[in-house]
């Protein structure tokens, strides 16, 4: 076996500059047979798991946000229903002043006027001066009346 030498005279370094890279591991292709495969991606593929799952990220998020604004609400109208309760009980005739974290009893009398006592229902004997107890109530420091305990039965 004789090997041929190679005549560094003749070649053509610029030709073979031409022919090669730089940085091979930057190539969009494989450089040599060694290299690994690389087939190219389907974009589309590609960007339909991508928007999947975007819209499922964000459909979760603006499920959050939606179940955090009904929260809001309920809350806005239990301030609402409080308030409005609160002035019907500020309407109804009261013989003394309430104090804050004390229980009182909402009553209506015959005539349709309500009343507030520091008697409870059972309290009251044989000779009860109301038609209806309406509710047990307690003043909060914010001087609005939370509803203890509602009475929806006829209590007369």
């Amino acid at each position: 076996m004789t090997k041929k030498k190679i005549d560094i005279t003749k070649l053509d370094l610029s030709e073979m500059k031409e022919k090669t890279a730089e940085n091979p591991g930057s190539l969009p292709y494989p450089h040599h047979t060694g290299s690994a495969i690389i087939r190219p991606e389907d974009q589309g593929k590609i960007n339909g798991r991508a928007i999947a799952a975007m819209q499922s990220q964000t459909d979760m998020q603006m499920s959050q946000i939606y179940r955090q604004m009904q929260l809001l609400a309920d809350q806005a109208k239990a301030i609402q229903a409080r308030v409005e309760y609160s002035e019907r009980i500020y309407n109804a005739q009261t013989s003394f002043e309430p104090l804050i974290n004390h229980h009182y009893y909402l009553y209506q009398k015959d005539n349709g006027n309500d009343f507030l006592s520091m008697i409870a229902p059972e309290e009251w004997g044989r000779k009860k001066s109301f038609a209806h107890f309406l509710a047990e109530v307690k003043l909060l420091a914010d001087h609005t009346w939370e509803i203890v305990k509602e009475n929806n039965q006829d209590n007369g």
